[in-house]
């Protein structure tokens, strides 16, 4: 617990300060900071899963770890330049589908289909989903707001739902997922529902209140109020992340480990963090991209 503890008081500060840096710094310069830790995401995320999966030959790795490796910066390039990042990506990723097909013609018997299956879903759940974290990033309005909430909302669920359910499941015993996770229950993912509804509405406040020294007002124009509006976004938040949380949970049960990785003490590895932040990037897009202005 104490080294859980640690870590997660370093990844605090570390995203304090890239939030920080994109609300100061001119220019849409300090969004690259963000972009950095996201492209970091795909490549470390993308290397833990091909670990992990196994039976995915070197070519086929080096492949799919380029792939994760250039997506996240070819998406940032385009869409600042252009505003056509996912078109962007949807090509880049179906030339490099089409170089793991041909690995099974050229390198036949070591590179096999099943290892191209594994190797595009790594491409999706680790390169294409941490550019989905870019957009939010890189949202015309309330960017800065989005990744605010992004972060409490998914941290608040993992404490909420951790908290609650290990102070109720004695009297509430009823398992949420028990051949995925058994320590999970369902009065935590209650807990986890309660936490994300009270992590967007403390982001919606912190960034109106500094919005208002910094002069970066939300833009909003819906009819009910904002802070209402955040709730519900924290709402679906919520229940992706605890999806999101149990999918990588069934990833290493059929895996047959405990961790992905060792880089990040009492979490371990990447995938482990980030894994449901991973599932909501899309909801934070859709929602501060399409509802919010």
């Amino acid at each position: 617990m104490k080294k859980r503890v640690i870590t997660g008081t370093v990844f605090a500060l570390v995203w304090i300060a890239l939030i920080a840096l994109k609300w100061l710094v001119p220019g849409g310069w300090g969004a690259l900071g963000f972009d950095a830790l996201f492209c970091a995401l795909s490549v470390l995320g993308c290397l833990e899963l091909l670990r992990a999966v196994k039976g995915v030959s070197f070519a086929q790795k080096t492949v799919t770890v380029a792939f994760c490796a250039a997506v996240v910066p070819l998406y940032v390039a385009l869409q600042i330049t252009t505003e056509q990042g996912f078109l962007a990506v949807a090509c880049f990723g179906a030339v490099y589908a089409f170089i793991l097909a041909a690995l099974n013609i050229f390198n036949f018997g070591t590179s096999t289909v099943r290892g191209t299956a594994r190797c595009l879903f790594a491409m999706l759940y680790c390169g294409v989903l941490s550019c989905v974290l870019s957009a939010v990033n890189h949202i015309v309005e309330n960017s800065v707001a989005a990744i605010i909430t992004l972060f409490l909302a998914v941290t608040f669920t993992d404490t909420g739902a951790f908290f609650i359910g290990m102070l109720f499941k004695r009297w509430i015993p009823k398992k949420l997922a028990p051949n995925v996770s058994p320590n999970k229950t369902v009065i935590g993912a209650v807990g986890g529902i309660i936490g994300g509804m009270a992590g967007a509405v403390a982001a919606y406040f912190i960034y109106f209140g500094l919005g208002k020294v910094i002069g970066t007002p939300l833009v909003y124009e819906g009819a009910l109020h904002p802070a209402v509006v955040f709730m519900f976004v924290g709402l679906v938040v919520a229940l992706f992340a605890q999806v999101g949380d149990l999918f990588e949970s069934a990833i290493k049960r059929e895996c047959g480990i405990k961790d992905t990785g060792k880089l990040l003490p009492g979490h371990g590895g990447v995938l482990d963090r980030f894994d449901s932040m991973l599932f909501c990037g899309a909801v934070v897009l859709m929602s501060f991209g399409m509802i919010m202005v």
